[in-house]
């Protein structure tokens, strides 16, 4: 240590104390005792799945907020910024465009209906196949999401408790375990109010930060004040070299428009946030949930921001204690882990850990609440023919709570495959599904005389342009080593990838599309294709206002 007064004290923590763990058992334990104490004062399934319609809209939007970014925000955002530079911040100018949008053009259609899963509200104009698709792409997407928090965070907590890459597969079970405990047990309510107790764990946890930084630099020395030698070059346009360049990772351009899509694609289309609007009681309600979670959003993104900046700055002033497993730059999401495991007091230390579980506990307890009642509404309930008993629906949501629970912790380890940073692994998995799911209300909502098979044509084709942007490293490499095409001929080249489990060496390139341009892309390619498609077939056959297309029943909100 080469600081003086306060950052001694600092380093007296070597990893986490006995006090540090008895912190998290006890938190990990509450939480299962609000799934109990919410279980046994539920009746139907309406108070499992949407807490009966009439809860309070601040909590709604902390949790929502809770759900979205966690562990996301609380992982990447840090070290993007140590690491890369700061221009994603500009993606919050899009935010007034996002509550507009959402809610004022959206939450009224929905909150009149009050349905129990979003995708209730496909069937109507767009028939019963392009509900089943729009859930069954739903159920792919959150699993997949899940899969990634779960694995994201226990990739953290090895690191916070000094324990070798190979633990992940432990530390995903008991995180994954305690989140599915209480989820199936309170459903909704326990969720909400855990979310809750997460965001403030979680804010609290980045201002400490913050502050034991700022204590040992002796005030807000640690702030930068130029661009950063361990930065990326971040142009607002993306622009290389005097002419558009796709391939740049990051620039400000890109970073508005991924984040303002993907924003109004997830708030209008996803059952896990079209769930929590139907819990409260009107549409103005449930705009003033939307408008706290973008708030309390930017702010949490704002001071991880500035986590990052701390950590950097701290760690070049103390840059022997860094352990030579982790590089300044290359390794910056491991920065904000570590700090918290060896550079914060005792006590403290579990505090912020129960943060880094309770990030990952929200995003897995809000998934499985979600994907289970659109498993048990579009599939169970619209096909089966005799009618299950409130108490044997309340009993079957529980089950698959607990099972869908149990998929994502085994399937968490394969997510180590995926290319990239934290950042970079959320856009090329959460970015997958999020914008065709979407296109289907875009379609059933906004599009007078949608016709399915051109809606099937948009979305198979902006998901088709979304994998091949995802993955178009390993794309490029497969073409390489199956058909010999070099990589330059893609503007890309080869590299070598290690293993973050098993420590193996794999080949494969660079990506020739940054992954930012995944959700632009695919919304234009589906929206193109699937309007081209609608005003063709409107031309070929004119439709009959007093007859509905076939898969369809009238509605009084065609003409919307």
């Amino acid at each position: 240590m080469t600081g003086a007064g306060p950052a001694k004290a600092l380093d007296q923590a070597v990893g986490l104390q006995t006090l540090d763990w008895v912190l998290i058992v006890l938190y990990a334990l509450s939480t299962i005792g609000l799934g109990l104490y919410f279980s046994r004062r539920q009746k139907s399934m309406q108070e499992y799945f949407t807490g009966g319609g009439n809860m309070n809209p601040i909590l709604i939007g902390v949790s929502l907020f809770a759900t979205l970014l966690s562990t996301i925000s609380y992982l990447s955002v840090p070290g993007e910024s140590a690491g890369k530079g700061p221009v994603n911040l500009i993606a919050m100018l899009g935010l007034p465009v996002v509550f507009c949008v959402v809610g004022f053009l959206m939450l009224p259609i929905y909150m009149k209906t009050r349905v129990t899963s979003a995708y209730e509200l496909l069937e109507e104009k767009l028939g019963v196949g392009l509900r089943l698709l729009g859930a069954t792409m739903f159920l792919a997407l959150r699993l997949v999401w899940m899969t990634l928090l779960v694995y994201l965070a226990s990739e953290a907590m090895t690191v916070m408790m000094g324990l070798d890459p190979k633990w992940i597969p432990v530390v995903a079970a008991v995180t994954g375990v305690v989140a599915v405990i209480y989820t199936s047990l309170g459903g909704l309510q326990a969720v909400v109010i855990t979310d809750l107790l997460q965001t403030v764990l979680l804010f609290a946890g980045a201002v400490l930060v913050v502050l034991t930084v700022t204590i040992d630099f002796g005030g807000f020395g640690w702030f930068p004040t130029a661009w950063h030698a361990n930065w990326d070059s971040q142009p607002m346009l993306p622009i290389e070299d005097g002419a558009v360049s796709f391939k740049l990772r990051i620039s400000g351009l890109g970073a508005l428009l991924s984040s303002t899509i993907w924003y109004i694609a997830t708030l209008g289309g996803d059952q896990t946030t079209v769930q929590r609007f139907m819990a409260t009681s009107d549409a103005r309600a449930a705009r003033k949930a939307l408008a706290t979670q973008l708030i309390v959003g930017a702010t949490v993104s704002l001071t991880l921001c500035a986590v990052g900046f701390a950590l950097l700055a701290y760690f070049e002033k103390h840059f022997d204690q860094l352990p030579d497993s982790i590089k300044l730059k290359e390794d910056a999401d491991k920065l904000f882990p570590h700090y918290i495991a060896y550079h914060l007091p005792v006590g403290v230390s579990g505090l912020v850990v129960s943060a880094m579980f309770a990030a990952a506990m929200s995003s897995i307890d809000s998934g499985v609440n979600s994907v289970t009642a659109v498993v048990l509404k579009d599939f169970i309930g619209r096909f089966r023919k005799t009618k299950i008993t409130e108490r044997g629906q309340l009993k079957l949501a529980r089950f698959l709570a607990f099972t869908i629970g149990g998929i994502v912790v085994l399937s968490s380890t394969l997510m180590r495959f995926i290319q990239g940073n934290i950042t970079e692994m959320t856009g090329k998995t959460v970015n997958l599904l999020t914008v065709p799911i979407f296109g289907l209300f875009f379609f059933a909502l906004f599009v007078k005389n949608p016709r399915p098979w051109a809606v099937w044509a948009g979305v198979i084709s902006g998901t088709v342009t979304a994998v091949v942007i995802a993955f178009s490293g390993p794309l490029t490499y497969l073409l390489f080593d199956q058909f010999g095409i070099k990589p330059e001929v893609f503007g890309t080249e080869l590299i070598e990838i290690t293993d973050k489990v098993t420590g193996e060496i794999r080949s494969s390139c660079n990506d020739p599309i940054s992954f930012q341009w995944i959700s632009p892309m695919a919304l234009a390619v589906n929206i193109a294709v699937g309007y081209a498609g609608c005003w063709i077939g409107n031309l070929w056959v004119k439709p009959d206002a007093s007859t509905p297309a076939r898969g369809m029943t009238p509605s009084p909100d065609d003409d919307r």
